[in-house]
């Protein structure tokens, strides 16, 4: 007796069906479209990939390691002088701005020149040494004999900024304080400039400020021209969490 075909028949077309579809699923190593990283004639080449290279974050120019690590973590703007020498009265002012992106710092404006105190600077201020102190120091409050010009930070305008009398160089001080920001040494932020409350005793001094420029040294300010002080009060940004970097160029590359 004779066994039906048929049932064997569909099997072995089934079978070649899907090893049809099996087969014809995999590329040829002959086929322009052939697997990725395929060598051979018409293999297409792997994708060559661009790589960045990597760029540091810019830092300002001049600063050692040192003064670098006492620029706060959330500073996003920064006001440097630079002292000629340690006991120069001369120094130059240049604003920065710390990109988002993290690009790191950018400069904004300057150089500006500018004086400081008398006998230059210390890294240990005191009353009536006529030294600018050398540090990193916060931005937080302004004001001045004028009325407020726009400052972004607190401003107070009031009489107690005229001031009198002659320079170390006999150069009239009149004007001296119609635009100040207060300098975060020896001071309780969040105050008047005019504030003389000195948390690390009245010793170490206190007073200093960034202020307008009479033409001649300070007992331990800085000073800019009128224009600049404007300038500056218009940019700081308390949002921005400004400081200070000061100090003669040697002391500050360290």
């Amino acid at each position: 007796m004779s066994v039906p075909r048929r049932p064997y028949v569909l099997l072995v077309a089934l079978f070649l069906l899907v090893i049809g579809c099996s087969a014809g699923a995999v590329r040829s190593s002959d086929d322009p479209s052939g697997p990725r990283g395929a060598s051979g004639p018409g293999a297409s080449p792997a994708p060559s990939r661009t790589v960045e290279p990597f760029v540091a974050p810019a830092e300002i120019p001049g600063l050692g390691p040192q003064t670098l690590a006492q620029l706060p973590a959330t500073a996003r703007q920064a006001v440097v002088v630079t002292g000629q020498g340690p006991d120069s009265n001369r120094s130059a002012v240049e604003l920065y701005s710390r990109d988002d992106t993290a690009r790191g710092w950018r400069p904004l404006a300057g150089p500006w020149p500018a004086h400081n105190g008398m006998e230059g600077w210390t890294d240990r201020h005191l009353a009536d040494d006529l030294r600018s102190p050398i540090g990193v120091f916060g931005l937080t409050d302004a004001g001045g004999r004028l009325p407020d010009p726009g400052a972004l930070l607190p401003y107070d305008e009031e009489h107690g900024f005229a001031v009198s009398g002659e320079g170390f160089l006999g150069e009239p001080l009149e004007g001296s304080f119609d635009y100040v920001v207060a300098i975060n040494y020896n001071r309780v932020a969040g105050t008047s400039p005019l504030d003389r409350t000195r948390p690390m005793g009245a010793e170490r001094g206190g007073g200093i400020w960034i202020h307008v420029d009479h033409g001649g040294p300070t007992q331990g300010c800085v000073s800019l021209t009128e224009d600049r002080m404007r300038e500056l009060l218009l940019t700081l940004d308390p949002a921005k969490e400004p400081v200070i970097v000061m100090g003669d160029v040697a002391s500050l590359a360290r």
